[in-house]
């Protein structure tokens, strides 16, 4: 356990204080409770990065942390009616999408493809989204929208990425095909 690791663990026990903090009504504070998660994931990489921290439990770790971090949020706006249904199902099937191949990676002791910038920026635009609808500002849900359907573009080109560097099965020569 580093400090890396550390700081994925402590974003993982912030889900239920958000959870909490949301649910009692106090929405904007969960809110913050959400950045300081997104700050200590946007730390924890630079610090594993930086000073060679990268471990096995960590490539594990953070982005687990963070989808169920984001996860969590989307429930509990779908069901305050803060969002759609459709929303959330369309953020909830990529994302559930997303933990499951990286636990196929992980399981199958294959390498995973780090986030790349398209990725980082899907992040980004992500709390934008949320921001605009806890704070109900006009067009906040097509926002959201948008973003989904970036999000779905940058997943494609994650998983082309993958196909690209060969960590896909092979099936007769060829690479498998989704």
């Amino acid at each position: 356990m580093n400090l890396p690791n550390a700081l994925s663990v402590l974003r993982l026990a912030m889900i239920p204080l958000y959870a909490a903090v949301f649910w009692q009504g106090h929405i904007r504070l969960a809110f913050l409770i959400l950045l300081a998660a997104g700050l200590t994931d946007v730390l924890d990489g630079y610090i594993a990065r930086s000073r060679g921290l990268v471990t096995g439990l960590g490539t594990v770790l953070d982005p687990l942390a963070d989808k169920l971090m984001m996860i969590t949020v989307m429930l509990s706006l779908v069901l305050s009616k803060m969002i759609p249904w459709a929303a959330a199902v369309v953020f909830f099937v990529r994302d559930v999408g997303m933990i499951v191949g990286g636990m196929y990676f992980h399981f199958t002791g294959k390498k995973p493809v780090p986030a790349n910038g398209l990725g980082k920026l899907t992040t980004v635009l992500l709390y934008a989204a949320v921001l605009a609808i806890i704070f109900d500002w006009p067009y906040a849900v097509w926002y959201l929208w948008g973003v989904l359907v970036f999000a779905f573009f940058t997943t494609i080109m994650y998983v082309y990425s993958i196909r690209g560097s060969g960590r896909l099965p092979q099936v007769k020569g060829k690479r498998a095909h989704f």
